[in-house]
């Protein structure tokens, strides 16, 4: 059981760490990913391929952490999910307090339209899952 919150924590922990990213930088390791691609030489296209394997790989994480949480009692996940966002709150705040004041407006500005982007999201995964079900 620890195993699985522990590995549900890190998954989770995941999207958090995307939102600190600026709009449009590298993905899935930023400067360590793009030191590798330099080191190694690598051509447009096998950055492409390289990428694509990335992204499998955090998507099939993903899903395989999902079930395990799906196996979670809901009171287990309502509680990890608090406090997630409590510390996604905690975060925010220390990040906010070394920003100077314009900075903490651009900060703002910047984690509403995640969360608008997110909401979105959402949304449309329900109108699609709901789709699905019209269709069965």
């Amino acid at each position: 059981m620890r195993k699985t919150i522990t590995a549900a924590l890190l998954a989770l922990s995941l999207p958090t760490l995307a939102l600190a990213m600026p709009e449009g930088g590298p993905r899935h390791g930023g400067e360590h990913q793009m030191r590798m691609f330099h080191e190694l030489d690598l051509s447009k296209a096998q950055q492409r391929e390289m990428r694509k394997l990335m992204d499998e790989q955090m998507k099939n994480r993903h899903a395989i952490t999902q079930r395990y949480l799906d196996k979670l009692p809901a009171a287990e996940r309502k509680a990890m999910q608090d406090e997630l966002q409590a510390a996604k709150q905690q975060q925010h705040s220390a990040m906010r307090a070394l920003l100077k004041p314009e900075q903490r407006k651009a900060f703002d500005e910047q984690l509403k339209k995640r969360e608008e982007r997110r909401a979105e999201r959402e949304a449309f995964k329900a109108w699609q899952d709901e789709q699905a079900k019209k269709a069965e």
